[in-house]
């Protein structure tokens, strides 16, 4: 008993002042990787109309956003691809490219610097961009576009988190406009003198007249 009791002793002695085994070195972390999208033009973005998705495919809005620029800036590929068309589309220079997943980004007006075919990498030169694009207010506007088959997207989802600004237009900002609802819809505006926000409470349903002769009860 005194034998194995003076074991034990020493045993939880040994394991008491052995040496800790050294921590493994921290690992260096990894840095983020690059994303995969870039904005088509370089330093801020300044929006002057945003995207409006269309109803249908031949329904009105506008299927891209217009971003405000310069003449001359150089217009970048906002992702990896192949560049599918350069050249002019109803007097206008566009420039379009396929990239993986089955998107497609548009860009005009466009002066091309790349050919259909050419590969290009995320942030490379397309091409110059020009001045002349209906409705610009500024010196010049991009018009950048994204699709998925048929189907128009908003390019500025590509951006995370999409880092832009608004241009006020005649002293109304886009800021603040009313969200769609998943039925298309606006909102419906408040009556003049009512609080910030709020909306027109909905009308009571009409309830229909009874019939002459009906006592409201049901009968045999």
């Amino acid at each position: 008993m005194i034998s194995r009791a003076l074991l034990a002793a020493c045993l939880l002695v040994l394991g008491l002042v052995t040496p800790a085994a050294a921590a493994p070195p921290s690992a260096t972390a990894a840095p983020p990787p690059a994303p995969p999208w870039t904005a088509p033009l370089a330093g801020e973005l300044v929006v002057t109309r945003p995207f409006e998705a269309p109803a249908h495919a031949y329904g009105p809005g506008h299927r891209g956003v217009d971003l405000a620029g310069a003449p001359e800036a150089v217009v970048l590929a906002a992702g990896d691809g192949v560049v599918v068309f350069a050249g002019m589309v109803a007097g206008r220079p566009v420039v379009s490219v396929d990239h993986a997943g089955g998107l497609r980004t548009t860009y005009e007006p466009v002066t091309p610097a790349v050919g259909a075919g050419q590969e290009v990498l995320r942030g490379a030169p397309l091409g110059t961009l020009v001045a002349g694009h209906p409705g610009c207010p500024v010196g010049a506007c991009l018009h950048w576009g994204l699709r998925r088959g048929e189907a128009y997207l908003d390019p500025l989802g590509l951006l995370r988190p999409p880092e832009v600004r608004l241009l006020p237009v005649d002293g109304l900002s886009w800021v603040g406009l009313p969200a769609r609802s998943s039925t298309g819809r606006s909102p419906r505006p408040a009556r003049p003198g009512a609080a910030p926000g709020a909306l027109r409470p909905a009308r009571p349903a009409r309830r229909r007249p009874a019939r002459a002769g009906s006592s409201g009860r049901c009968g045999r």
